[in-house]
């Protein structure tokens, strides 16, 4: 772009005096002016007209916009700096841009302050810039607006990045000033909704030059030890103050770091109207650090009531399960036969069957008879002298082999019936009865199953397989394990109860 000539009038200095021109000795004049200036080199002449504009500009403050706006590898910035009708050439050394606290860039207004040196080596003037702010809206406002939409073109703003916070955490980071009035603020919270809570402070200055290497050095440590202490949660912040003293939050080492932490971080930064860069990053913001605290843990006290409310509906509810199984269980055995009636069942099941195979080995002899009686009704109407002389042999063979096989097929039921009989009384209750045990009955017919239905002087009925006992109860002994095992080897005696009861067969209680 080529250069406009740029001039600056210096308020309040006195015109310096013009000084008469001097010629070298011995150098050659301007042919035909004897008396004019001394011919310069074109270095000579930069380097006096760089003498002039230092020392007459040493110290000038330009408004304008900036544009062309470059960054050389060595840290220095070159830009243009230009209105409706004029541009300048301007120079940042590194020293001074490293200051800002915003990044320059094409279109931004600003007013710097400098001094107008000379480039010799292109004969160009340029301005040397010392500061530079933006005009109309604050340096820190916009550096805080720059280095929000770039965090937030990266995704770190992202909600689908934010991690909920645990219902109950194992123990809660906390980083900021261990002098300030936010960790005792936190604390106090902490202690009041759920005591005993553990806490792990890591300090850091939270403003000034230091503030955001410390805080993102904090951030950095309690990720690594988190899995060790058991740190489910982390909050970072300070108390109120000045945009400046909350100025540490807004870097951009604060905000990586809480976007690369392990556990999730709460953003707890001054007042309620505050917002930092850590604020759009962190997993949750709470308005205050109290309030933070109020976040990271539920209160003791609503847990205990949740629990002990869980536990009586819990037992509750084993109440109602209990009861409804023994309910079941008293239908069900109110639907089982006792022996007897099985017994009986039994019974009529073999008469059955006995009744059933006499009918048909009588209607099997019968069928024979009809059969024989049809082949001699047949014989005598086809000539039966004949037939008898021709089938004489095999009549009497058929009827010899008759009464065998009828013989054998009656043999044949009568051992089927045998093991059916067999079965059923090896089925039989009563077989039970005969190898020493009883069954035993209530005075109402109810049939006793265990030791605890019964109490001294309840009458009960013995059934045994020769005939009844009626007997009294006199004590109920609980059971021992080394009795029953005992019981089990050593039978008692036929004809003996196993209890301890008094009485007589077949007969009543003798009061």
């Amino acid at each position: 772009m080529k250069d406009i000539p740029f001039t600056v009038e210096l308020e309040d200095e006195e015109e310096r005096p013009q000084e008469p021109p001097r010629r070298d000795s011995g150098g050659p004049g301007v042919p035909g002016d004897p008396g004019g200036p001394d011919v310069l080199t074109v270095g000579q002449l930069t380097r006096r007209i760089r003498g002039l504009l230092e020392e007459g500009l040493a110290h000038v403050a330009v408004e304008g916009e900036l544009s062309n706006v470059k960054q050389a590898a060595s840290g220095h910035v070159y830009f243009n700096l230009k209105d409706d009708s004029a541009q300048v050439r301007c120079v940042m050394f590194r020293a001074a841009a490293a200051g800002l606290r915003f990044e320059m860039e094409d279109g931004l207004h600003v007013m710097l302050r400098g001094r107008v040196s000379v480039y010799e080596q292109r004969g160009e003037y340029q301005i040397v810039v010392l500061a530079m702010e933006p005009r109309g809206a604050g340096a820190l406002q916009l550096a805080f607006e720059q280095l929000k939409a770039r965090l937030e073109a990266e995704g770190l703003f992202a909600p689908e990045r934010k991690r909920p916070l645990p219902f109950l955490p194992r123990g809660i980071g906390i980083v900021t000033s261990p002098t300030g009035a936010a960790i005792r603020d936190m604390l106090h919270v902490l202690e009041r909704r759920f005591p005993g809570m553990p806490v792990l402070l890591a300090p850091a200055s939270v403003q000034g030059t230091p503030a955001p290497g410390e805080i993102a050095a904090a951030l950095r440590t309690l990720g690594e030890i988190a899995p060790r202490q058991h740190l489910d949660v982390i909050i970072c912040g300070r108390g109120g103050g000045s945009v400046e003293d909350l100025w540490a939050f807004n870097s951009e080492e604060v905000a990586r770091a809480i976007a690369a932490s392990p556990v999730p971080v709460i953003s707890a930064v001054g007042h309620e109207t505050d917002f930092t860069i850590a604020d759009f990053v962190a997993d949750l913001r709470a308005p205050t650090p109290s309030a933070a605290a109020e976040l990271a843990v539920p209160v003791r006290g609503d847990l205990l009531t949740l629990v002990q409310d869980f536990r009586l509906r819990l037992s509750q509810r084993l109440d109602d399960h209990l009861s409804l199984r023994r309910e079941r269980l008293a239908a069900t055995r109110a639907r089982l036969e006792s022996p007897q009636d099985r017994l009986e069942q039994l019974a009529l099941r073999l008469d059955d069957l006995g009744e059933r195979l006499r009918s048909s080995g009588r209607g099997m002899i019968t069928r024979w008879r009809e059969r024989s009686g049809s082949a001699s009704a047949r014989l005598k109407l086809l000539r039966p002298d004949r037939f008898n002389r021709l089938h004489a042999e095999t009549l009497k063979e058929l009827q010899r082999r008759l009464q065998p096989a009828l013989t054998r097929h009656v043999a044949s039921l009568r051992e089927r019936l045998g093991a059916q009989a067999e079965l059923l009384d090896s089925l039989s209750p009563l077989k039970v009865l005969g190898r020493g045990y009883a069954v035993a009955r209530m005075s109402d017919g109810t049939l006793l199953r265990s030791a605890g239905q019964t109490a001294p002087g309840d009458l009960l009925n013995l059934r045994l397989e020769d005939g009844q006992l009626e007997t009294e109860v006199l004590k109920v002994l609980p059971a021992e394990p080394a009795a029953l095992e005992a019981g089990r080897e050593k039978q008692p005696p036929e004809g003996k109860s196993g209890g301890k009861t008094k009485g007589k067969p077949g007969g009543k209680k003798r009061k």
